[in-house]
């Protein structure tokens, strides 16, 4: 017999509001900056950069935590479009503020943080359950592990 146990710590770190509001979905992480123009598919969210870690994932609807935005100026009006298909990040977290970060984070209206306690690079996963409330400056993390038992004879 198999038994599964699922056990939740929920970690809080704080930082500073780029883009307000309230937002929460699962992580996806990465710790390569992402390229707006031709780094993404804005119709399906999908990381298509060549070589990138992410490369045939979705951000679409989770929390981005990623060091920053790479490339030109073309990254906003990429992620401009994301929102404008429904495929855009639920919310970004990130700590490298460039103009063609904020305005990215601006044009996809979701809820962006930046200048952290500590880096969330190193303090969460991806799949984690991750609540960013910027007008607060609050980020709740809930991690999830699963420990499975063997048969027990």
């Amino acid at each position: 017999m198999s038994d599964a146990v699922i056990t939740e710590q929920t970690l809080v770190i704080r930082g500073r509001k780029v883009v307000g509001g309230v937002a929460e979905g699962e992580a996806l992480v990465t710790r390569d900056r992402i390229s707006g123009w031709g780094g993404i598919d804005p119709r399906t969210g999908t990381v298509i950069e060549t070589r990138h870690e992410l490369r045939g994932q979705s951000f679409a609807g989770k929390v981005l935590v990623f060091p920053g935005a790479k490339g030109s100026s073309g990254w906003s009006a990429m992620f401009h479009m994301t929102r404008l298909m429904n495929s855009a990040p639920a919310a970004f977290l990130f700590n490298e503020m460039t103009t063609k970060m904020a305005l990215g984070a601006v044009v996809t209206h979701s809820p962006s943080m930046t200048d952290f306690e500590c880096d969330p690079l190193a303090c969460i996963e991806t799949g984690d359950w991750v609540r960013v409330d910027a007008d607060r400056g609050v980020i709740e993390i809930t991690k999830k592990n699963n420990h499975k038992t063997g048969d027990r004879s």
